[in-house]
């Protein structure tokens, strides 16, 4: 039997794979590196239905001038990327026009809708179920100028029917004390739950995946051959070919390069995140936090607590600049006054961003039996079981129960 290889081992790749497997296919999962060591090792842990607004919307453009010239703003561009980066950034202001962010909107709505549908049935197929945590999301405001700038979030969210609550004063503290009195209104998202550990429940997926069977390959992969019928080769780096019936690109930010292997250049870039895993914090958390004003994310996972954020265009080979992580740090510090960072670690990590901030699932549009299941920017963990639902569908020939139009490959 032929497999089906699923290229790039972060949590959308396993997930698909996982469910490809469970399904009844032969598969064998393909990375350079041990599962979970990508973008999915770092991420902050949140199940963020509610955070699926398009990055390119008007309103982000309208700040874009003032975060670039601040050193410490939430969106940092190396100079020496920015030539490299300009066909994406045209892209990303097409995508700004009135009438196609509400099209975009409402294709991360479709997603986000089916989120807990698709990643129940996945945790409680793996057995996993207990990782996923019962508490919602915190969304911060010092003040009524502050909440206002994120009337436009809120609106969206009642237009599509998403649940969230507005509190004052004490209300907020009463959920989390270890909160600034200076936080004045919050808004809760009691269904952005968080995982109690997202590199922990990638590992605990792959080793489900193989007690079923599942294949694992170390190895990268440099190029695609076209095998007898409709199969494809998958060439490693060390000389091994691998000929599967269906191949899976999911690599995260790498998957550009596997589609240029393929003829086929898609418009993803790497948004670099960072994140500081506190293990000693001093202060106890029941609920993540966001604070949009400040532009940072605290979740408690991982056996501590993890601060992240910020978005930085430098592309896949650039060395980390921590600097950021430590402005995320000093932030949360005005939000959790008795924070203490003595105990941490950083890290950064490579999210997968389109330019219009939907991903591509589906097929190629080059080449028979490749599919494409990327680009999910800072929803990779929310949208994974979403996914692997999806593609398990194509691969099996069964309709999906949503269009998948707005997520072809070549929209652009």
């Amino acid at each position: 039997m032929s497999h089906i290889a699923v290229i790039g081992a972060g949590i959308v790749g396993v997930a698909i794979a996982f469910e490809l497997q469970r399904r009844g296919f032969a598969v064998v999962l393909i990375d350079r590196d041990e599962p979970g060591k990508g973008a999915s090792y770092g991420n902050m842990a949140s199940i963020a239905i509610t955070e699926f607004m398009p990055a390119s919307r008007p309103s982000v453009w309208a700040q874009m001038p003032k975060w670039l010239l601040d050193p410490e703003g939430p969106v940092r561009i190396r100079p020496s990327y920015l030539p490299k980066l300009t066909p994406w950034f045209l892209r990303f202001l097409e995508a700004s026009r009135p009438s196609r962010v509400k099209a975009l909107e409402a294709a991360g709505a479709v997603l986000c809708r089916r989120v807990y549908e698709d990643l129940d049935a996945l945790l409680k197929a793996a057995g996993l179920s207990g990782l996923l945590s019962t508490e919602g999301c915190l969304s911060l405001y010092a003040n009524e100028s502050e909440f206002k700038a994120d009337r436009e979030h809120i609106e969206v969210l009642e237009r599509f029917g998403f649940r969230h609550d507005i509190l004052v004063g004490e209300a907020i503290r009463d959920l989390e004390p270890a909160l600034t009195t200076k936080i004045g209104r919050a808004v809760l998202f009691p269904d952005n739950r968080s995982v109690a550990d997202p590199y922990r429940l990638v590992v605990a997926l792959a080793e489900k995946f193989q007690a079923l069977g599942g294949k694992v390959e170390t190895g990268e992969v440099v190029g695609f051959e076209e095998g007898n019928g409709s199969d494809t080769a998958v060439r490693l780096k060390d000389g091994r070919r691998m000929a599967a019936a269906t191949t899976v690109l999911c690599a995260g930010a790498y998957t550009g390069r596997l589609s240029r292997l393929l003829g086929e250049p898609i418009p993803l870039e790497t948004e670099r995140g960072y994140h500081t895993q506190i293990m000693s914090p001093g202060v106890s958390m029941r609920h993540s936090i966001i604070w949009p004003a400040r532009a940072f994310m605290v979740t408690p996972t991982a056996g501590g607590i993890r601060v992240g954020g910020t978005v930085e265009m430098a592309g896949l080979d650039a060395p980390p600049d921590f600097r950021r992580a430590k402005v995320l740090v000093k932030r949360a510090k005005e939000a959790l006054p008795d924070l203490r960072a003595d105990d941490a670690s950083e890290w950064m990590g490579h999210r997968p961003a389109m330019p219009d901030t939907v991903p591509i699932i589906g097929p190629s549009a080059k080449r028979r039996g490749v599919l494409y299941a990327t680009g999910h920017g800072h929803l990779g963990l929310t949208y994974a079981a979403t996914t692997a639902r999806l593609i398990g569908d194509l691969v099996a020939g069964v309709e999906p129960p949503i269009d998948l139009k707005p997520y072809r490959v070549n929209r652009f």
